[in-house]
């Protein structure tokens, strides 16, 4: 069936002629013969490996010339692809060998010799096709007839259907037989190209320019070409030409590819991979490389294209200095993306790190996996334990000079301490990270060393500065507006900026009691406790006072409380995802807690959030931080990393917490105020108080709430429900 002329007439010349291919149909290899030879096609997947060049006895088959010609297979009514059929001529070369009994005694010749002149010539053909990135190689059996067995004569061709290739790339084609009489031959095709597709840069942006008719309807899709596995698509537009695709630079890696096709029955898709050599893509490409822990074992390298890559752990210690790699007693493995790899370890360890390099031994990649769950790193010494026969073991530290063997007179830190180490060693007290026949790794913690000898220094530093520190303040002006502060009481409900000033300017009004936290005017209130960080949907300006409300109730207990209505300003500056981040960063490791504070407004965005996947829910305010932390947040949720971590909350009349969505309710939902022990019992895990403290502190949150509880679902003017602390509460019953 003829191809479209609009695109064959660009790709095979300028001049508007209409061409037309020969059609195959289905996927299946086949083979066929000139008249009078007999072929058939043995293997269509062969190993490429030429054989020796070996003289055979008598004649052979040898291929005297290979011819190419440009065929379309079409899988699917409309769905076709270029390939290339070969033919290879055959002639035949050497003679029989003459008998050689009847020359020397005159006698008559053996019957049997004369039984291979009339036998059939028989050879296999083998055909090798190059073309980047793939390789095939093909056999294919042919049989002459006696008769037609001419020395130095051709017998006719053997032709192959077919090898795909796509329009625009170079092939290579050699071919031999077997037996073999000479060297095969070798063929090197550049298929026709697209002179009107056409990759273009112009500083950070890269152009596709399509120069086609303006009636010309074709489309262009973008994908990443996959070595294991389909292709992934990633942009895809039915157009009209002429046109210019501007791709931003950071968009290219080597596996994106093009594909573009007319609109039309029977269209040929063309598909290039421009990329593939670009030092920007590669540079890309491993900016978008990530490492994903699985299980306490296993990981994956998730990247858009395939990576020649190895892998080894790595101890990372503080201070800047490189991560050592454990090779060995570890070893480097070869690394596939998407594919799960698995180190032996019995237990994790904030400072190991996998190492991720290329085949150029150039390293790419390196995070430490277990740094998320286990907290920063740590002052920990690593000893690496080496089995011999007949049960003898060596220990060395791992430090950044080498392997110090244990004990050691050296001068490094490892050394000075070997025999504390050794003694923590036998009494338990280091953590095994792996373990088999020929060793085994310790990580023994330093702390305990660095404090005792450090102490009394740190203390004498500490009291210096604070002194120092003191004498400064009270120098200044201002440090008196911040003595009368402190002593001022908060509930009072003056004016911070008042106070620190020296007096309020005349007619000012006072600011919102909720926008400022309570720490700042409270000494005793300041001291330090659980971080907890507060996140809630600003659903209106009196559900914002509420929040303020109970924030402030939280930091007269022993919490440090972190919500975005005390950091405005902050928030302003970075950005509410940097100052999220940020914030959670801080909370997790000190082993805080983050609160999320239910609403309907919440439950609605959390609802969007996961109906629309991982796309984006929306463009966020500048103190919209609710909605920054859900691209955060909802990854904890899916992976697991939540219990433990997260607490959910909502306010009794306001929303149940049947409400919440099912993936959030993988963690506590206290409903308010009518839960608030269990409430404040899980935000002041691991050291929570007894039940009747906790009691206490629950009814003094409970009294500070619920004037702000009573505002909000009674404005002024309605009657005022009666105040108490478990289920009815404030609605009468």
């Amino acid at each position: 069936m003829p191809v479209p002329w609009f695109l064959l007439s660009l790709a095979l010349g300028r001049s508007p002629i209409v061409l037309s291919l020969e059609r195959l149909v289905g996927p299946q290899d086949a083979t066929h013969c000139s008249p009078g030879l007999s072929c058939h096609l043995w293997d269509s997947d062969i190993l490429c490996l030429p054989g020796d060049i070996v003289p055979a006895p008598g004649p052979v088959l040898s291929p005297t010339h290979l011819q190419t010609e440009l065929v379309l297979r079409c899988r699917k009514e409309t769905y076709c692809d270029l390939c290339v059929r070969v033919a290879v001529h055959l002639a035949v070369h050497g003679h029989w060998e003459e008998p050689e009994d009847e020359e020397k005694f005159g006698g008559a010749a053996d019957p049997g010799v004369e039984e291979p002149r009339n036998a059939s010539l028989q050879a296999q053909v083998v055909l090798s096709f190059q073309a980047y990135p793939t390789t095939r190689c093909v056999l294919l059996e042919v049989q002459v007839p006696a008769a037609l067995v001419q020395f130095g004569q051709s017998v006719g061709s053997v032709v192959y259907d077919c090898f795909e290739a796509a329009l625009g790339s170079e092939v290579r084609i050699w071919s031999y037989t077997q037996p073999r009489y000479e060297k095969e031959l070798n063929l090197t095709q550049q298929l026709p190209a697209l002179p009107w597709l056409n990759v273009s840069a112009d500083g950070d942006n890269v152009h596709l320019v399509l120069n086609v008719s303006e009636e010309q309807h074709f489309g262009l899709s973008l994908y990443w070409n996959q070595v294991q596995g389909p292709p992934k698509p990633r942009w895809h537009k039915n157009l009209t030409g002429p046109q210019i695709i501007t791709l931003n630079h950071t968009d290219l890696v080597p596996c994106l590819c093009i594909q573009v096709w007319p609109l039309e029955p029977d269209s040929v898709r063309t598909n290039i991979c421009p990329f593939r050599e670009d030092p920007r893509a590669h540079q890309n490409l491993w900016r978008a490389a990530r490492l994903r822990l699985l299980t306490l074992q296993s990981w994956l390298l998730d990247a858009p294209c395939s990576l020649p890559a190895e892998a080894a752990l790595c101890w990372q210690a503080p201070g800047g200095d490189p991560c050592q790699p454990l090779v060995p007693p570890l070893s480097w493995e070869n690394v596939t993306v998407d594919k799960v790899l698995e180190f032996p370890l019995l237990k994790g360890h904030p400072n190991l790190c996998v190492q991720q390099v290329n085949s150029w031994e150039k390293l790419q990649l390196q995070e430490c996996l277990w740094a998320d769950s286990l907290g920063p790193l740590k002052d920990d010494v690593l000893l690496l334990e080496t089995r011999g026969p007949q049960d003898n073991r060596s220990l060395c530290a791992l430090e950044p000079s080498g392997c110090t063997s244990l004990p050691s007179k050296a001068s490094t830190r490892a050394a000075r301490l070997g025999e504390y180490l050794l003694q923590d060693l036998q009494s338990g007290q280091c953590l095994q990270l792996w373990d088999n026949d020929l060793g085994a790794l310790w990580a023994c913690s330093m702390d305990k060393y660095i404090h005792k000898r450090w102490a009394l220094l740190w203390l004498a530093c500490l009291l210096f500065a604070a002194a120092l520190s003191l004498i400064l303040l009270l120098k200044k002006d201002h440090a008196k507006g911040w003595l009368r502060l402190l002593k001022q009481d908060v509930r009072s409900g003056g004016e911070w900026e008042h106070a620190l000033g020296g007096g309020p300017p005349r007619g000012a009004r006072p600011l919102p009691a909720h926008l400022f936290p309570p720490h700042l005017f409270s000494p005793a209130a300041a001291a330090r406790g659980r971080a907890a960080l507060l996140l809630y949907s600003a659903d209106d300006s009196g559900f914002e006072r509420l929040v303020g409300a109970l924030a402030s109730a939280l930091c007269q207990l022993p919490l440090r409380v972190a919500v975005d209505l005390w950091s405005r300003r902050e928030m302003s500056a970075q950005g509410p995802v940097a100052w999220f981040h940020a914030q959670r960063r801080q909370t997790l490791q000190e082993g805080g807690v983050v609160v999320l504070l239910f609403s309907p407004g919440a439950v609605a965005l959390c609802s969007e959030w996961l109906q629309d996947g991982m796309s984006a829910p929306g463009a966020h305010g500048p103190h919209d931080a609710f909605r920054a932390s859900l691209s955060c947040v909802l990854p904890d949720f899916l992976q697991g990393r939540a219990p433990g971590r997260y607490v959910g909350a909502c306010f009794d009349r306001l929303l149940h917490p049947d409400s919440v969505p099912a993936l959030f309710r993988t963690v506590p939902v206290f409903s308010l105020p009518s839960q608030l022990p269990d409430f404040l019992g899980a935000l002041q895990q691991p050291r929570a108080p007894r039940p009747r403290r906790l009691q206490e502190r629950a009814e003094q949150v409970s009294r500070a709430l619920q004037p702000a509880l009573d505002s909000y679902f009674h404005p002024p003017g309605t009657p005022a429900p009666g105040r108490g602390v478990g289920p009815g509460a404030g609605d009468g019953t």
